[in-house]
């Protein structure tokens, strides 16, 4: 600590903080969370259809989630796959785990048909619940 002194008086202690590091530190990390945050998202970027359905409460981080995109392209997580394997790949997968749970994500555009090819072949792999992820419904603006 640091004496303060002064011409004409006796020496006394200095009680401040100097918070000017902390401040500058904290602005810093709040930089670098702002940056890294939108990258943290999970998954390939699809349109996903609205509809009015209760939202499900994820309870790990570590779900299956798996994506057609607009092309028809499937994924597992961020890793696409081929259709032929999509099958035996998700068997490894839910062989390994309690909780067959699996999540799809279809982009609006892809027909129902191709959504339900991925739904039969998920189910002969083993899952024995599957979510589908949509966008909740926006609501209309009243004028």
């Amino acid at each position: 600590m640091k004496m303060a002194t002064s011409p004409n008086g006796p020496r006394r202690f200095m009680s401040e903080i100097n918070v000017t590091p902390l401040v500058d530190v904290m602005l810093v990390l709040l930089i670098i969370f702002m940056i890294t945050a939108p990258l943290l998202r999970e998954g390939v970027r699809v349109e996903l259809p609205e509809a009015n359905a209760k939202p499900i409460e994820r309870t790990k981080e570590h779900d299956i989630i798996v994506t057609i995109d607009k092309e028809g392209r499937i994924y597992v997580g961020k890793t696409e796959l081929d259709w032929e394997t999509l099958e035996p790949k998700m068997k490894l997968i839910l062989r390994q785990r309690a909780k067959k749970e699996v999540y799809l994500q279809a982009d609006r555009s892809v027909s129902y048909g191709v959504v339900v090819k991925a739904l039969a072949m998920l189910q002969d792999a083993g899952a024995e619940r599957i979510g589908m992820i949509t966008e909740p419904l926006k609501k209309r603006r009243r004028r």
